[in-house]
């Protein structure tokens, strides 16, 4: 595991923006993972962050949290999946939503809740840990897993 990134964000726009440096930072480098593993507590700021992450690649998408569908598709340059697997019990439910297969397309998988699904992560991702402290404030540290540079 190699940190490269270590801040804190005070406010939704600021998550967003955070996302967004690190949209750029993946755009950017081609070694960088194209799996996003995004792991927190509730209103932690997962979605905040994945809408400013998509805008890179999504100029016209409408970032919602997949809570429910369990998978967004958001359609751009590449396409990002953005998936929820918060309400993920096992592996027959994790592969009925599609995830193995959306990992063998061309594109960004961006996940909500990772941590409930770590017998399923690639062997190389992106890890974002969002944390708060009590109050507005969020610490975020993005860190690569499996990337030996």
């Amino acid at each position: 595991m190699r940190e490269i990134l270590k801040t804190i964000s005070d406010s939704v726009e600021a998550t967003e923006k955070i996302g967004r440096s690190l949209g750029e930072i993946v755009l950017a480098d081609n070694n960088i993972p194209r799996f996003i593993a995004l792991c927190g507590d509730i209103g932690a700021g997962k979605t905040a962050f994945t809408r400013g992450f998509c805008s890179v690649f999504c100029t016209n998408a409408t970032v919602r949290s997949p809570s429910f569908a369990l998978v967004n598709e958001y359609r751009g340059s590449p396409d990002v999946y953005h998936f929820d697997v918060w309400r993920v019990t096992d592996d027959d439910d994790l592969y009925s939503t599609g995830f193995y297969d959306y990992q063998e397309r061309d594109g960004i998988i961006i996940c909500e809740w990772a941590d409930n699904i770590e017998y399923a992560l690639p062997e190389r991702f992106v890890r974002v840990d969002i944390l708060g402290n009590g109050n507005d404030d969020r610490k975020i540290t993005v860190s690569l897993i499996g990337v030996d540079r």
